[in-house]
């Protein structure tokens, strides 16, 4: 029996498959070979049934080739340098000891079937472009195929595999890994895949954390391995993309994760079967494999087809019955010959273990059960055109030429029966579906394929992959998807500063600055809060400032008031003892005018305070300082023009006096006008260049924003508080000077020592003023105007009052006289 499945029909598409383990020497085979002595691949046979089944089912369909029927021919291909051709040669010409002579008469064979290996199809694809016969491909999609100048009869099953890279890093993106490492080939695929992964990599700000390209010669070789370890098990990335489908690379990744690689994810395409020849215990998994492969449907009828077949149903399929052999130990044990007889009556291939044959359709079987439709379909076209221009005529037993089938293949375009849209011309050709598989493994090297994803390329970006997490089998004693970064995320609060000379994956965590904040995770500059917001004590999220001013309601702003309006009324109950006792000699002692206008402008001065107290406005900040500054010129002023009279008085009542003339004709009752008018001057040119206005201090206080009245123009204020200052220390240095003037009731004392309080008041207030922040500076010049004014009040008031009213028999005429006389006596 010859090693070939083959059934007849008017037409035949051959097939070539790798039955046999690729790379087994068979350098001294051929058909009358001892087949059984090489390695046979089980799951490599559902391809012959995937062609038999799709053929059964077109030449059973009315509605396709009217009355002619397919058949096909299906042999092994081998991977040898020359040993590829040979089966395709004795297939398509008889001989292969002869190329370009055919032994054949009367070929059917109108299209070749080659895969899923590229280079094999690329190999014979070069031989079929010679005779120009329509070769299609089942495996995955080969960018190196898709030259038309080099493969122009070439048409590739397949759907385009431009989103795998999208695919596989939005399975990152799920997962959130963004660091990984790559592992690709140096082959044509290999030198496709990478750029597309980096720029997509890069897209999504994912890192790559080691890139490594293996040539196809040096897979084998120990310091690859040795390479491969130190750049794989040592590195921090637990995500492993690995594109390539290099038989040899497989064995060599699979030696690796045995014996070194420990906990990392493999991320794979569909090319990679890794489900062979595991023999070793493991339960669970060193690594985890997640693999991209191509997604097809459930094709009505193929699993009962399967079920059914049986080497008596297929007498001329020579592998069924190896199947058979070897599954089911059919032979006689006096006997090498093979009899159907000594095989179990029910047996069938779904007896057969999974891991070993499965009964479900693969996607290189999809893609065959495509191929067969696509010839079909273009087959049909080709004989609806020739009968309409009466070529063919009555003689079916015409073959139509192989060359014919392009011209309808490149322009094919159906749904198959499974209801999917089946495309040869690459230019139209739809973008790949994927199904994401993972595999559970088992004792004794037993694996299960489940899936437990699915990737749409043509879904809106952002909902494309749908993933089952729950079915995914992690690393041993893990149930969690592993952690792949090279730095853990930076939470709410934190800012990402990048490290030295790394990838920009790798960073540490660094604490938003003072109200600065970042709410959400891996920011890259902490957001600074508005002026009326501040950043709370976790710096993740800002919050609303409380207004804050020096208000009536709170202790501070309560106290001060109180103090102000005490002081006040305190002011006025001194002025109405004045009034009421104006006529005793202490009163009318030095001006009694002057006195009430100190004591008015004191009231003054107390209640000016009032206006720095409460929320501001325009009025109370245009009135706060102009107020302040008025009635304390009255004040001072006043005390100055009171200094003055007591030195005027000495001097007139002293022998030989000359300043008569001065005290009788009132001059000092002009002081207060003219410094009154100076600063109401200077107060007009401040307010008409730069008036005070409401203002906001968001920084003072934390969580609060401070409403105050900016001064407008800082020079201006500071001429007003300076013009201030010299009046002052000018009624102090008067004062000072007339301190010892022998008089009964003279005040020079007194004004002396309130003078001073006054000017040590507020030389005191300047440091401690710049020094405050927010309403604080608010508070101390209230202070500073209520201390100042009281300390008038008290130095030049009290000792009258204590006078007037607690020793009222020194508030007379002889007592006045008799004071004088000893102040004489005593000149001390």
């Amino acid at each position: 029996m010859k090693p070939q499945a083959h059934l007849d029909g008017d037409a035949v598409i051959s097939g070539f498959f790798p039955l046999y383990t690729l790379g087994a020497d068979r350098s001294n085979s051929d058909f009358s070979g001892h087949e059984e002595t090489k390695p046979f691949v089980f799951k490599s046979y559902q391809f012959v049934l995937a062609l038999a089944f799709a053929i059964e089912e077109i030449n059973k369909n009315p509605d396709l080739l009217y009355n002619w029927t397919l058949g096909f021919e299906t042999y092994d291909i081998e991977s040898g340098a020359w040993t590829t051709f040979k089966n395709p040669f004795i297939c398509l010409f008889g001989k292969y000891e002869i190329p370009n002579y055919s032994c054949k008469n009367g070929s059917k064979a109108i299209a070749v079937l080659t895969g899923p290996s590229g280079i094999i199809s690329a190999k014979i694809g070069t031989m079929l472009e010679l005779y120009k016969f329509p070769q299609l491909t089942f495996g995955p999609f080969q960018h190196d195929l898709s030259d038309h100048n080099k493969f122009p009869a070439l048409y590739q099953m397949a759907s385009k595999d431009t989103s795998m890279a999208t695919a596989m890093v939005s399975l990152l993106l799920h997962f959130r890994w963004n660091w990984v490492g790559l592992l690709t080939l140096q082959n044509e695929e290999g030198l496709w895949i990478l750029p597309e992964l980096k720029a997509e990599i890069t897209k999504n700000r994912i890192c790559v954390a080691f890139d490594i390209a293996i040539p196809n010669q040096a897979v084998s070789y120990v310091f690859k391995i040795m390479a491969l370890y130190n750049q794989i098990n040592k590195s921090s990335a637990n995500v492993l993309i690995i594109y390539g489908d290099n038989e040899s690379l497989v064995h060599l990744i699979m030696c690796i994760e045995q014996y070194l690689i420990k906990g990392k994810v493999f991320i794979m395409n569909s090319q990679w079967d890794l489900t062979m020849k595991r023999k070793y215990f493991m339960l669970g998994s060193l690594h985890v494999p997640l693999i991209f492969s191509y997604h097809r449907p459930d094709v009505s009828g193929f699993t009962n087809f399967v079920k059914a077949v049986n080497p008596s149903k297929y007498p001329e399929d020579y592998f069924l019955a190896r199947v058979w052999f070897l599954s089911f130990n059919c032979s006689d044990s006096e006997s090498d010959c093979v009899t159907w007889e000594n095989c179990p009556h029910d047996a069938s291939l779904d007896w057969l273990a999974r891991q070993a044959f499965d009964i479900a359709m693969s996607a290189d079987s999809y893609n065959i059960y495509n191929a067969v439709y696509a010839v079909a379909q273009a087959f049909h076209k080709m004989i609806l055109l020739q009968a309409e221009i009466q070529t063919m005529g009555n003689r079916k037993g015409t073959v139509p030429s192989p060359a014919q089938l392009h011209r309808f293949l490149k322009h094919i375009q159906f749904h198959n029966p499974a209801g999917d849209e089946v495309i040869c011309g690459e230019e139209r050709k739809l973008e790949a579906d994927y199904d994401i598989v993972n595999i559970w493994n088992f004792p004794e090297g037993l694996q299960l394929e489940v899936k437990v994803g699915k990737f749409s390329s043509c879904t809106l970006h952002g909902h494309q992959l749908s993933l089952f997490e729950d079915t995914v089998q992690w690393a041993i004693e893990s149930t969690e998807p592993p952690h792949s970064v090279c730095s853990e995320s930076c939470g709410p609060g934190f800012r990402k500063s990048p490290q030295e000379e790394q990838a920009a994956c790798c960073f540490d965590c660094i604490p938003c600055p003072e109200n600065e904040m970042a709410n959400g995770t891996d920011m890259e500059q902490c957001v600074k809060c508005p002026d009326d917001q501040y950043a709370n004590t976790g710096g993740n999220q800002c919050l609303p400032r409380a207004a804050s001013f020096l208000a009536y309601g709170e202790p501070l702003g309560m106290a001060l008031a109180c103090m102000a309006l005490g002081l006040s009324i305190l002011t006025a109950l001194v002025l109405g003892v004045f009034v009421k006792h104006q006529n005793t000699p202490i009163v009318k002692a030095n001006n009694q005018a002057l006195s009430y206008i100190l004591l008015i402008s004191l009231i003054f001065c107390f209640l000016c305070s009032l206006l720095f107290i409460g929320r501001p406005n325009t009025v109370t900040c245009i009135l706060q300082q102009t107020t302040f500054g008025v009635a304390f010129t009255m004040a001072v002023s006043t005390v100055l023009a009171k200094t003055v009279t007591v030195v005027l008085a000495f001097k007139v009542t002293s022998p030989g006096g000359r300043m008569r003339w001065l005290l009788v004709s009132g001059a000092p009752n002009f002081i207060i006008p003219i410094c009154i008018l100076i600063q109401v001057t200077l107060c007009g040119l401040w307010l008409g260049a730069s008036p005070p206005f409401i203002d906001t201090d968001a920084h003072s206080e934390h969580g609060h924003i401070i409403i105050l009245c900016n001064k407008g123009s800082f020079t201006s204020f500071y001429c007003v508080l300076g013009y201030l200052g010299s009046l002052a220390l000018a009624s102090f240095t008067v004062a000072f000077l007339a301190r010892n003037l022998p008089d009964t009731f003279n005040e020079a004392k007194f004004l002396t020592f309130s003078m001073l309080v006054f000017c040590s008041v507020w030389l005191t207030f300047l440091p401690v003023y710049h020094s405050a922040k927010g309403k604080l500076m608010v508070a101390i010049e209230v202070f500073s105007i209520l201390t100042s004014s009281a300390g008038l009040l008290g130095c030049i008031f009290a000792p009258k009052c204590y006078i007037i009213l607690l020793r009222p028999d020194r508030n007379v005429q002889h007592a006045l006289r008799n004071k004088m006389h000893s102040g004489k006596n005593n000149p001390s």
